[in-house]
Formats: structure tokens, C-alpha cells, sequence
């Protein structure tokens, strides 16, 4: 969906919601934890299986995904792959699916920049990023997300010029989405392993941009 789909006017004084947490389990957290217990109880899952499924969750971390950014920053036809079949791409460099979600990538570009939101609850390409930020499951940034984005980004510290059309993918339980960040200027030199390093959490759910490489660490 693109911010041109919702009429909202920005020159007014009503509070908004502040992104940030609130403190305390929400409500999806006690009902994973109810539902937990009862089917541990019930000896319809064993508490070693749980266990092993949160030792693979706590392997994956946001560096998966710098891989793949960076492997797609500097080999066309690789992007072109990734951005054709994310979890295939995904796959050819070693990184496994450990559930039946699909992938989609999308490139931000001069024209285009994509931010992801899971507006029912928190689903997130956790076997490329890990776990999702705090804020990512809170209300307030999956409300305001797709109803005021530039507003969101903003608060950020990322300002989109005004002939930038922003688009917001909202994720579902079968599709995640990945945003492919634009390389920043002054690369041009850089090897997979230094551009992976550019690469941040926040920039491929497209809440900021890259980081901009620093000139004493230029190559």
C-alpha cells in the first residue's frame, strides 16, 4: 500500500502516539504464554522441543540479513534473484527457512522508499533478522505506520523528500518482507564484509537509511 492511499493532513494538533513501550506483556505475549503451558501440559509438545526451536531463533540475527543486502549491492544478477524469489536468494547463500513463509525484497530506489509493518500483530523475517524490536510489535507503530509513514520515519530521524513515494507492506503469517536499503555514496571500494557492516536492523525494515561509511574507515 502507498501513503497516497490515505488522506491525512498533517497541520493539526492532535497527540499522537508515541513509539515506544509501554512496559508490561501485551496481549500477544501472555496468550503465547498460556498456549504454551497448555500444550505442554497436555504432552502435545515437549518442553526440550520449545527449546530447541529457541536456540534457532536466538542463531539469527540481523547479520543474515546485512549479507544478503550487501551480497545484493554488489551482484546484479543476484538482486535480480532476490528480488524475484527472496527466500531462494536467501537459501543460495546457506540461510534456512525454518518455516513455510515466503520472502519478498523490495529496493528502495530515488523514487521509491519501502517501509514494512506487521499491522495485526509482529510478524517479521525473523530467519533473516532474528527477533523483532520492541517497537516493531507495539500499536502505536503499527497503526501509524500505514496511516502517517513520513510522520513515523520522522520520528526516526529519517526525513523523505516530498517526490518520494513511500510504500508500506504490510506482512502477513505466509509473506514477510526485507527492504534492500540504496547503497550509500562512497562504496564504491568496498567489499561484501565492509558494505555488510552498513547495514543495519532498522534500515531493512526501512525505519532509516544505511549507514553512511565513515571516511576513516574507507578502504
Amino acid at each position: 500500500m502507498s501513503e497516497k492511499g490515505h488522506d491525512h493532513d498533517h497541520d493539526h494538533d492532535h497527540a499522537h502516539d508515541e513509539i515506544a513501550e509501554s512496559g508490561g506483556p501485551g496481549y500477544y505475549e501472555i496468550m503465547e504464554t498460556a498456549v504454551r503451558e497448555l500444550l505442554v501440559a497436555k504432552g502435545l509438545i515437549g518442553a526440550d522441543e520449545i527449546r530447541r526451536q529457541i536456540e534457532v531463533l536466538d542463531s539469527r540475527t540481523p547479520a543474515l540479513g546485512s549479507r544478503v543486502v550487501a551480497r545484493a549491492w554488489t551482484d546484479p544478477a543476484f538482486k535480480a534473484r532476490l528480488l524475484a524469489n527472496g527466500r531462494s536468494a536467501c537459501e543460495e547463500l546457506g540461510i534456512s527457512f525454518y518455516d513455510d513463509t515466503q520472502l519478498i525484497a523490495l529496493e528502495n530506489t530515488e523514487k521509491v522508499h519501502n517501509l514494512i509493518v506487521c499491522t495485526l500483530c509482529s510478524c517479521y523475517p525473523r530467519p533473516l533478522l532474528g527477533l523483532p524490536p520492541d517497537w516493531y510489535k507495539l500499536k502505536p507503530y503499527r497503526a501509524r505506520a500505514v496511516s502517517e509513514p513520513r510522520a513515523v520515519l520522522a520520528e526516526f530521524g529519517t526525513q523523505i523528500p516530498d517526490d518520494v513515494e513511500i510504500r508500506v507492506s504490510d506482512s502477513t503469517a505466509m509473506v514477510r518482507f526485507l527492504v534492500v536499503p540504496k547503497r550509500p555514496e562512497g562504496t564504491d571500494g568496498y567489499n561484501e564484509e565492509q558494505l555488510a557492516a552498513l547495514v543495519t536492523r532498522d534500515s531493512m525494515i526501512g525505519v532509516i537509511p544505511a549507514t553512511a561509511p565513515d571516511a576513516r574507515s574507507a578502504p
